[in-house]
């Protein structure tokens, strides 16, 4: 037993009913880490009980990918059908993972629910992402291989190709949610990608309807927009890119106009906030009061790697609009996260935390 279990252990012993924020506090690790360790010790049976805090928890419950991400870095112009030569690299990803890590960098409790293999990919995962999001909820199968993300960047940084194995996130069933239904009703918002399948959308739409839980909807690429159901009033953010929403609503965005068009008709499918994500040209948000925003990207002369950075602006947008910050201040938030997302070599920025975003904020917002 590490010093950290011991000391977690020796306060529940003095008090049963601790909250997992004063264990945190005391301690001096995140509210997730937290989470992780009193399972652990219950696994042990050190502890007897949950009762103490894991019933009062309401976290933010994200649900869908998390996969090994490899990266294979193009020293040169990439040719086609002939060996390039690359600098190469692995870390964790998944849309999902990668929106609950920032999260929890920011502070807030976050529960992952996915599905696995068993095997040394999902250990490299749970290795790294135990420090910032509850893992007790994601599920292992043993004849299924951990989902894996391999792309192909060119010399600039930008993505040339991007192969996914996530066949295994087949496996997050709408049997699976029910199974978690006592959490996810906790749920101070549910977030949720599209590796999950669409019977899955459809019921995690129906449940959140039903308890009036903030759901936000992240896809995951164009092909995945068939996942979406067609209804979308359960949806309290979208957070969709140029490409998707030409696919799922058969139309092209070739100027500002149809940029504007196409957040009205998603609002008229019922979301309640959206933002079309348009690369350099920056987003367009549309809100329940029908307002239409453009917000500009922020410049970014040094860009590391781009991997990530959706993830990351779906992070901010989504902690910012918990904060009850204003809708200038909410998107803001997501293209500052970006910027800053870009610039770094890692999917999700390692130096990301509630004190950083401030000082962040503060050099973009005058």
């Amino acid at each position: 037993m590490n010093e950290n279990e011991e000391l977690i252990l020796s306060k529940i012993k003095e008090n049963p009913f601790i909250s997992q924020q004063e264990l945190s506090e005391i301690v001096g690790i995140s509210k997730s880490s937290i989470a992780n360790i009193i399972s652990e010790l219950i696994k042990k049976e050190y502890v007897m009980g949950k009762a103490y805090v894991l019933n009062e928890t309401n976290p933010i419950i994200c649900i869908g990918g998390a996969n090994v991400d490899r990266k294979y870095y193009a020293k040169y112009e990439i040719t086609n059908e002939t060996s390039n030569p690359v600098i190469s690299s692995s870390s964790v990803g998944g849309v999902a993972r990668n929106i609950a890590e920032n999260l929890g960098r920011l502070g807030e409790e976050v529960v992952l629910i996915s599905a696995s293999g068993q095997d040394s990919a999902w250990e490299e995962i749970y290795n790294l992402s135990s420090p910032f999001m509850n893992l007790e909820h994601v599920t292992q199968f043993e004849n299924s291989s951990t989902g894996s993300y391999t792309a192909v960047l060119d010399k600039n940084g930008d993505l040339s190709l991007a192969l996914a194995d996530m066949d295994v996130y087949e496996n997050i069933t709408p049997e699976l949610m029910i199974k978690k239904s006592n959490l996810l009703k906790r749920a101070k918002c549910i977030v949720v990608d599209l590796n999950c399948p669409s019977e899955t959308i459809d019921y995690i739409c129906s449940f959140t309807s039903k308890y009036s839980i903030p759901l936000v909807i992240i896809p995951v690429s164009s092909p995945k927009m068939t996942r979406l159901p067609k209804t979308l009033s359960a949806v309290t953010w979208l957070i969709v890119n140029k490409d998707e929403t030409e696919t799922f609503m058969n139309m092209k965005i070739n100027d500002r106009k149809d940029w504007e068009n196409s957040v009205k008709k998603w609002l008229e499918l019922g979301v309640k906030n959206v933002i079309v994500t348009n690369g350099s040209k920056g987003v367009m948000s549309g809100v329940e009061n029908g307002e239409i925003q453009h917000f500009p990207a922020i410049e970014t002369p040094m860009v590391a790697d781009v991997t990530g950075a959706g993830d990351s602006f779906c992070s901010g947008v989504i902690y910012s609009w918990l904060q009850k910050k204003d809708i200038d201040y909410i998107i803001k938030s997501g293209l500052v996260n970006a910027h800053k997302t870009i610039m770094s070599k890692y999917t999700v920025r390692q130096e990301l935390s509630q004190k950083q975003f401030m000082i962040d904020m503060e050099e973009f917002i005058k």
